[in-house]
């Protein structure tokens, strides 16, 4: 498979996305700058295996390249930098039940891991532009980047509620370390946020207009003196484009109702509960939408969910992704997120059918399932995560 293409002429990474290629990566080093552009618009950027494979080969090449002193990741095409996952693959992975779903989580889970500890283990920056839809996989391969930059046309969610899944790809970890319960209710709802909000809760660093794009392309071409050091070097020239948001953040008026609602509950039952008797004008609109938003989740992991990610915020970011992959062995193992995506994305009638079907017949005993990991710390897949780069 021509899984990544090298380009050899000198052309700023924003004129990528019109080239016509069938490279599912695209590479270009330029300037002691490797850029990387995911290759996939027609659907959405999103990840494929042999995608997470290649990135994390080329990243762990970079590493030990004196000629690369930061990495810059994109999408290609202005919708989207990355949408997910392949769930249509994972869906059919899981319909052969040959375990070649558990293989994809293990890779994309050490690839994200990998992302967040690069700067400490090598020195070198990654950056993620997250300019268009962000979501579930991509927030894997963005979050764990010291510099986010989201754009005008930035749409970022964790939505895997909505197929019967949890927010992972670390969402454990950095929705646990958003403001009060407002990863949690990011986390639950799926709800989709844009620029603002994502530098409001921390999702994001920088914002920088689409339409700078070019021009801070080129700038980054004038980075030719590292003896400084590279984070230095790139904080200052992200910053000199940085910018304001056009439009506000919607969350922060909302962060009382979220906090009222979310934080403190004993259970996801007793959020919609809590949900459906806000009798406060101005918001008992946003209540109960979100309340009927909720009951359309997969009852069962919308109660792991809220266990996740309360439970993260005292864990290590390796102790994060493994617990990220005790319990997607044990979602596929109880079927919801099957049955949601065939729901929403194969049959698309929109009915999914989890078992239990309400939020009052999840009992506790089946949620401690899932958190029981299916291997001994010893023989766990990603017992290796506390490693440096430079010991794997």
């Amino acid at each position: 498979m021509n899984l990544t293409n090298t380009l050899s002429n000198p052309l700023p990474s924003p004129l990528l996305n019109s080239l016509s290629n069938t490279a599912e990566l695209l590479v270009e080093v330029r300037k002691h700058i490797a850029h990387l552009t995911l290759n996939r618009p027609q659907a959405l950027n999103a990840l494929s295996h042999t995608m997470i494979e290649e990135m994390s080969r080329l990243l762990d090449s970079w590493a030990n390249d004196n000629n690369i002193k930061a990495i810059i990741v994109r999408g290609a095409g202005e919708k989207s930098f990355c949408a997910g996952g392949d769930i249509r693959a994972l869906y059919e992975a899981a319909k052969k039940s040959d375990g070649s779903e558990h293989e994809f989580f293990v890779r994309e889970y050490e690839l994200n891991f990998k992302i967040h500890r690069y700067l400490v283990n090598t020195g070198k920056p990654y950056i993620a532009w997250i300019d268009g839809i962000v979501m579930g996989g991509g927030m894997g391969i963005a979050q764990g980047a010291p510099i986010r930059i989201v754009g005008t046309r930035t749409k970022m969610a964790m939505p895997e509620t909505a197929i019967g899944l949890f927010p992972d790809v670390g969402g454990s970890y950095f929705l646990s370390r958003c403001p009060g319960a407002i990863g949690l209710y990011l986390g639950l709802t799926g709800q989709t946020i844009k620029a603002a909000d994502a530098l409001w809760t921390g999702l994001a660093t920088h914002h920088i207009a689409s339409e700078s794009a070019f021009e801070f392309d080129y700038a980054l071409d004038e980075l030719v003196d590292w003896s400084i050091g590279t984070v230095p070097t790139l904080n200052e020239m992200v910053q000199k484009f940085s910018s304001v948001p056009i439009e506000p953040a919607t969350l922060p008026p909302l962060r009382s109702m979220i906090e009222k609602h979310f934080a403190r509950q004993k259970n996801v039952c007793a959020i919609v509960e809590s949900l459906e008797s806000e009798t406060d004008s101005a918001h008992v609109d946003w209540a109960r939408s979100t309340a009927a938003l909720l009951k359309k989740r997969s009852p069962t992991l919308l109660e792991v969910t809220k266990r996740q990610i309360e439970s993260a915020a005292t864990l290590s970011l390796a102790e994060c992704f493994r617990m990220e992959m005790d319990l997607v062995t044990r979602t596929f193992e109880q079927g919801d997120v099957v049955e949601g995506i065939r729901a929403l994305l194969i049959d698309k009638d929109h009915a999914p059918r989890f078992q239990p079907a309400t939020l009052a017949e999840v009992s506790t005993a089946s949620i401690d399932q899932f958190f029981a990991s299916p291997w001994t710390a010893e023989n766990h897949p990603l017992r290796h995560l506390t490693l440096s780069l430079s010991n794997r």
